[in-house]
């Protein structure tokens, strides 16, 4: 394997063009983004970016902090940062007790849906996310106690001991 000592050398006349213009920036952008790629040479002398194990793409997944606040309580998440709005209901569905049916995220002031991924929305490591209860259904919880109480015990005792 013959790894090239930095991609920079092979766009180095564009890059230190003194003109300032969309594209030579758009170029010196690429050159950037190029260093962090390795390269290696195939057997056939064709120059290609190196393969990498999944094992090392696993490795490669990046965690995200997210601060979860209930209220009067906050919870800290830790969460891959290309999850979706459902999967850190899930996650704290297991902290807090209540189902994800019966959450309401809410990131910047807009309340989430449970397909938007996190980092497409801008969620970064240590944000602020509010977890509200849905009040239709803390309402059907609330009507389901109260019948509950009225009814009180379905069967009554005949014969006193």
């Amino acid at each position: 394997m013959v790894k090239i000592p930095s991609p920079r050398r092979l766009f180095r006349s564009r890059c230190r063009s003194t003109t300032t213009s969309v594209g030579s920036a758009d170029i010196c952008a690429m050159v950037a983004e190029h260093e962090k790629i390795e390269w290696e040479v195939r057997p056939g002398g064709m120059l290609v970016q190196k393969r990498r194990s999944p094992e090392e793409g696993a490795a490669a997944v990046e965690y995200i902090l997210v601060r979860v606040s209930t209220g009067w309580q906050w919870h800290d998440v830790s969460i891959d940062a290309t999850a979706t709005f459902g999967d850190l209901k899930v996650m704290l569905s297991l902290v807090t007790g209540l189902w994800p049916r019966e959450q309401r995220l809410l990131y910047r002031g807009k309340e989430r849906d449970d397909c938007e991924h996190l980092h497409m929305v801008g969620v970064q490591d240590k944000d602020k996310v509010l977890l509200l209860e849905d009040p239709a259904i803390k309402e059907r919880k609330l009507r389901s106690t109260t019948l509950a109480q009225l009814m009180g015990v379905p069967c009554h005792s005949f014969i006193q001991v």
